[in-house]
C-alpha cells in the first residue's frame, strides 16, 4: 500500500492511498482523482520522506496540544477544523434541499417548527430573504461531503 502527500492547485492537501505507483498513475491519468475540499482535478504528489515501519522504532511524538483559544496557523490544522466544523453543520441541520427558501420563510413566520436547515438557493433567493429579514449563510461544501460521510 502506497501513502501519498497530494496537493491540488487550489493549494489544499490530503492523503491518497493507492496499491501502488501504477495505481495512483492509473487513477491520475484517467482523471479519477479530485481534491475533497474544493474538488479540482488538478492534483499532484508532494515530495515527502517514506514511512518505514522498523521493529523497535519508537512512535513519533503527538504534536503539541493547541492551547485553549489560540488561532491555528498550520494549513493542514485549518483544514481539518473546517471540515469538522462543515461536518457539525450538516450533522445538526435538515436538508430541505432545493426548498430551501421557502421552508426558510416558514420557520421565520412561525408556520413550522424552529430548526436548523440547509439547502440550495439562488443569490436572488437569498437577497430576496435578506429583505424580509431572514438571514442567510453560503457555505460551500466539499465534493467528499456531498455524498455519504464515512
Amino acid at each position: 500500500m502506497k501513502v501519498y502527500d497530494l496537493h491540488c492547485s487550489q493549494g489544499h492537501g490530503f492523503e491518497g492511498w493507492f496499491a501502488s505507483d501504477d495505481d495512483y498513475q492509473s487513477q491520475r491519468s484517467r482523471g479519477l482523482l479530485a481534491c475533497p475540499m474544493c474538488n479540482d482535478g488538478t492534483v499532484a504528489r508532494r515530495l515527502s520522506a517514506p514511512r518505514l515501519n522498523l521493529s523497535g522504532a519508537q512512535a513519533p511524538a503527538p504534536p503539541p496540544a493547541q492551547p485553549q483559544g489560540q488561532a491555528i496557523t498550520r494549513p493542514a490544522d485549518l483544514q481539518a477544523a473546517w471540515l469538522q466544523a462543515v461536518r457539525q453543520l450538516m450533522n445538526d441541520t435538515e436538508d430541505v434541499g432545493q426548498r430551501f427558501a421557502e421552508e426558510a420563510r416558514r420557520i421565520h413566520y412561525g408556520e413550522t417548527a424552529h430548526r436548523g436547515i440547509r439547502g440550495q438557493a439562488s443569490p436572488e433567493e437569498r437577497q430576496a430573504l435578506l429583505d424580509e429579514g431572514i438571514e442567510t449563510v453560503a457555505i460551500p461544501l466539499p465534493a467528499a461531503l456531498k455524498g455519504p460521510v464515512q
